[in-house]
């Protein structure tokens, strides 16, 4: 932990000094809070799972949504984006809007499907499907049917908040669609995060290795 630590801080130490030199420090304060907000969170979830606790769907979502690190990593991956990533664009991206949520709910839920049956063997957190089965005293197969649907709802939100005017730049929500279209792929087969060896070994090679020549 203390050599992945110091190296997060050399990160952030790296894009202070570019973003001074731009005078764009603004974006970097915005990257350090979605990175705290996300480090508390995943003590909350450290803390459920050492005392074997079970939370109900709310709450559980509630945190959730946060530590499958979707703000941060959509926050944090537009802090070099050019002079299309303003202040006012930045407080979007961390208000966790209609649009942002729901790509935070394909990638939560998707990550629950896929994933809860190995994370339960090797000792994790409750995922939504262990807390759905406990509050509504449900079989496996209820959660992952309920969730399906959640998951189909939401990318409608996706779609109509691409397809209204907006005064946030195209590239900024396009990122953050091409965040929720990289969970489709990498779990819509299985847990592709888990078990890159299987499920996502083929779509690296062909994108890296043996590209379509054009």
């Amino acid at each position: 932990m203390q050599i992945i630590y110091a190296t997060l801080l050399n990160v952030y130490n790296e894009i202070e000094t570019e973003m001074t030199s731009k005078g764009k420090l603004y974006r970097l304060h915005y990257a350090k809070e979605v990175m705290k907000t996300l480090v508390r969170n995943y003590f909350i979830e450290a803390k459920w799972c050492h005392e074997n606790y079970v939370p109900t769907m709310d709450a559980y979502m509630s945190v959730a949504l946060v530590t499958g690190a979707y703000q941060m990593l959509t926050t944090t991956s537009s802090v070099g984006m050019g002079d299309v990533a303003t202040i006012e664009a930045f407080g979007w991206l961390v208000s966790n809007l209609k649009l942002l949520r729901a790509a935070s709910v394909i990638c939560r839920l998707m990550d629950d499907i896929a994933s809860h049956k190995f994370e339960q063997k090797r000792g994790h957190v409750a995922s939504g499907v262990e807390c759905f089965m406990k509050q509504y005293d449900a079989i496996e197969e209820e959660p992952y049917n309920e969730f399906r649907k959640q998951i189909t709802d939401v990318w409608k939100d996706v779609n109509e908040e691409l397809l209204r005017p907006t005064t946030l730049p195209m590239r900024l929500l396009v990122r953050i669609l091409n965040f929720a279209r990289a969970i489709d792929v990498i779990y819509k087969d299985g847990d592709g995060y888990s078990d890159a060896q299987v499920y996502l070994k083929g779509y690296i090679t062909s994108l890296f290795i043996d590209p379509v020549l054009i």
